[in-house]
């Protein structure tokens, strides 16, 4: 089920099936059209992107796209973090119903080359809220739930991001990687919800060229 509010472009691929839906981020963002959790949403145009930016906060925040129910496909976008430990968190929320509740993946770009090969295991990561915490799964399933990325971006630029959501399997792909970088399957029973862009803990993060083709 999909439905479709203001500032979503919407197209067909060949025979009129699995409709790609390409949000206007920029206009959502001025417009004020996001549902926002626990973050302020701006616009910003940089280096030919034209997207948004959510700033920083104590604790997890998400901008829904209103108007978009979303169950299984795929969607993809291009994110940045920084390179600056314990403070960037950049990823997706989908599935979900709150501020609260929802499946999430999410990259930590402060970890992508870090010498340390403990931390650059930890670099993108899947999330279940509010049962499946990072801090549960790290101690009750370590490795399972949390990876390295390949090919590795630099942490403090864009990179592009596709996620595939064949429930309950999600798979995780980085720039033009052949391989998924994370394949999971998810935790909660959900099998669809809201889409919005996520940022984690005290971290602020920017995005562009959301693209979401349901299967």
């Amino acid at each position: 089920m999909l439905t479709f509010a203001a500032g979503l472009s919407v197209t067909s691929r060949a025979g009129g099936q699995n409709q790609a839906i390409s949000p206007d981020l920029v206009k959502l963002a001025d417009s004020k059209s996001f549902k926002v959790f626990n973050r302020n949403v701006s616009s910003l145009s940089d280096k030919g992107k034209k997207g948004v930016h959510l700033d920083e906060s104590p604790g997890d925040g998400v901008a829904y796209l209103e108007g978009i129910e979303f169950g299984n496909g795929t969607i993809e976008f291009d994110v940045r973090g920084k390179d600056v430990p314990q403070q960037s968190f950049v990823g997706l929320a989908f599935h979900g119903l709150d501020g609260t509740t929802y499946d999430a993946i999410y990259f930590r770009p402060f970890n992508f080359r870090a010498e340390d090969p403990a931390r650059r295991i930890r670099a993108v990561q899947y999330i279940s809220h509010p049962t499946y915490t990072w801090q549960k799964l790290r101690a009750e399933q370590p490795g399972r739930y949390e990876q390295p990325v390949n090919p590795v971006p630099d942490p403090n630029d864009w990179f592009h991001v596709r996620v595939v959501v064949a429930s309950p399997q999600v798979r995780v792909f980085v720039n033009e990687g052949k391989e998924p970088s994370l394949v999971v399957n998810q935790l909660s029973d959900r099998k669809k919800g809201r889409v919005g862009l996520w940022v984690g803990n005290n971290s602020s993060g920017d995005f562009a060229n959301l693209r979401i083709v349901p299967a």
